[in-house]
């Protein structure tokens, strides 16, 4: 009986340990107007994950359906700027119509990922899209460059969220200029 006391006394201290451990969720901006969001978006820096190791030139098109869902299209040439193509084509679901910043990707049916909008500038020129599991994240903008302070401001958010910084790496952009 004692064994079985303390058993239960270590799985109680556990399961609270590991609830304090737990992060609470990423809040995500108070609302976005989807059309406004719609567009090219430049992949500045992120987490990776094992499809964008080594992409560069890495843009994430969003075009919103007559459904109301997202054809999102994330292209990036493999390794260097004129490395293979690479094109994935995942579905975006806006979850939360309330905000419409919490959306469900979905690569494979019937699995969604969390993606969430947790910084977008007033005139929707860069954003960051977080994950509650703060294993993946991404700074983007209109434009293939960002200044140097605005990068610095973008990670400071990140980093107020919970993420690692030093696991946020630069997406290489190069593009003839116009």
């Amino acid at each position: 009986m004692q064994i079985l006391k303390h058993g239960l006394a270590i799985i109680v201290a556990l399961s609270l340990f590991g609830c304090q451990a737990s992060k609470p969720p990423i809040a995500p901006v108070s609302f976005v107007d989807i059309p406004k969001f719609m567009g090219d978006w430049y992949v500045i820096a992120n987490i990776p994950t094992f499809v964008e190791e080594g992409a560069h030139n890495a843009i994430e098109s969003y075009k919103l359906k007559e459904d109301g869902s997202i054809q999102t299209t994330f292209t990036f040439h493999q390794d260097s700027f004129d490395g293979e193509l690479k094109t994935y084509k995942p579905v975006g679901y806006v979850e939360d119509h309330t905000t419409n910043a919490l959306w469900g990707m979905q690569f494979i049916w019937p699995i969604k990922a969390d993606y969430r909008i947790i910084y977008l500038t007033d005139d929707y020129s860069q954003t960051i899209i977080a994950r509650n599991k703060r294993d993946y994240v991404w700074i983007m903008a209109r434009t293939p460059h960002i200044s140097d302070e605005d990068y610095q401001h973008m990670l400071g958010i990140i980093e107020k969220v919970g993420y690692d910084i030093s696991k946020v790496k630069r997406v290489p952009q190069k593009w003839p200029t116009k």
